[in-house]
């Protein structure tokens, strides 16, 4: 299918049935030797991440709550997007908290996503329900992300799902961490986790699936919050630096001594949004630059 635009991409969908594993692979076109772009936008206190391929394939993941200090994800946008580009390929919400779908909201008002994703929990909040409304009148295509799926991007990127499994497909629950989409993002030789707001017990079951989940970039689960970022976690994803997303002087104490400690006895650097703002990684496929 061809999806005509400024970007003339090029996504393909494809099913692979093996071993009860339904892989879904979403497939854009790429050059090969440029930089990969990740920025961790300082929302306050909430999550926002955007990546931008070197042909300007763009995917947003969650988007802040989208009020209060340093939640302006259309300024952020604004500042990485041409003034006459309003379409992003893809734009993910690792779950309905209000700190990570709120600010997308004004996205999809703004901006045409050709493709949205979710881990296909349901939720009966007003924002959730607005999100999908917007979703609907710019026809996006909407795509469940489970533990699994693949998002090929070119013949370099490749977005993996390490969680959640599909259990959570259509349902509401009372926790909305525990669903969070955990996603590691590798290019070439470099890798990203992205994780949500996962708690130390999804972070287990990802380590106990036995996938290779070491990477070079951690963004830490819930602000730095001590329900997560365990050590047996820490030790499987050996990163060398972890990005924490978590408003100034925020009234949840994050993040928690008890993690800023644990990232330093595993020798990690930290940097958070709070302290350094927007925070800008590129990425040649071999060597990560952050700015």
């Amino acid at each position: 299918m061809m999806i005509n635009g400024k970007k003339k991409t090029v996504i393909i969908l494809v099913v692979l049935i093996g071993l009860n594993l339904a892989v879904w692979q979403i497939i854009f076109g790429l050059s090969q030797s440029q930089l990969l772009k990740i920025v961790f936008f300082d929302v306050g206190q909430g999550d926002a991440i955007f990546i931008e391929t070197p042909q300007k394939t763009q995917i947003l993941i969650d988007g802040g709550s989208g009020v209060g200090s340093g939640s302006g994800i259309m300024e952020k946008l604004g500042k990485e997007l041409s003034f006459y580009d309003r379409d992003i390929d893809m734009v993910i919400f690792t779950h309905p908290d209000s700190d990570h779908i709120g600010g997308l909201v004004e996205v999809l008002k703004n901006y045409r996503a050709k493709i949205v994703g979710w881990p296909g929990v349901q939720s009966s909040q007003p924002l959730f329900q607005e999100f999908f409304n917007e979703a609907d009148k710019a026809k996006s295509q909407k795509v469940i992300l489970t533990e699994g799926y693949k998002i090929y991007v070119g013949k370099e990127l490749v977005i993996e799902v390490l969680s959640p499994g599909s259990d959570f497909i259509g349902k509401e629950v009372k926790d909305y961490n525990s669903s969070s989409l955990v996603l590691r993002i590798v290019y070439g030789e470099n890798e990203f986790i992205i994780t949500g707001d996962i708690t130390k017990s999804v972070e287990k079951k990802i380590v106990n699936s036995g996938e290779n989940i070491a990477s070079d970039v951690l963004k830490i689960s819930h602000h730095g919050s001590s329900t997560a970022s365990s050590d047996i976690f820490l030790e499987k994803v050996k990163p060398g630096l972890a990005v924490i997303q978590v408003g100034k002087d925020n009234k949840y104490g994050h993040p928690e001594s008890e993690v800023l400690e644990r990232l330093e006895k595993y020798g990690i650097k930290v940097m958070r949004t709070d302290e350094l703002g927007d925070i800008t990684m590129f990425s040649n496929g071999n060597k990560i630059e952050v700015r």
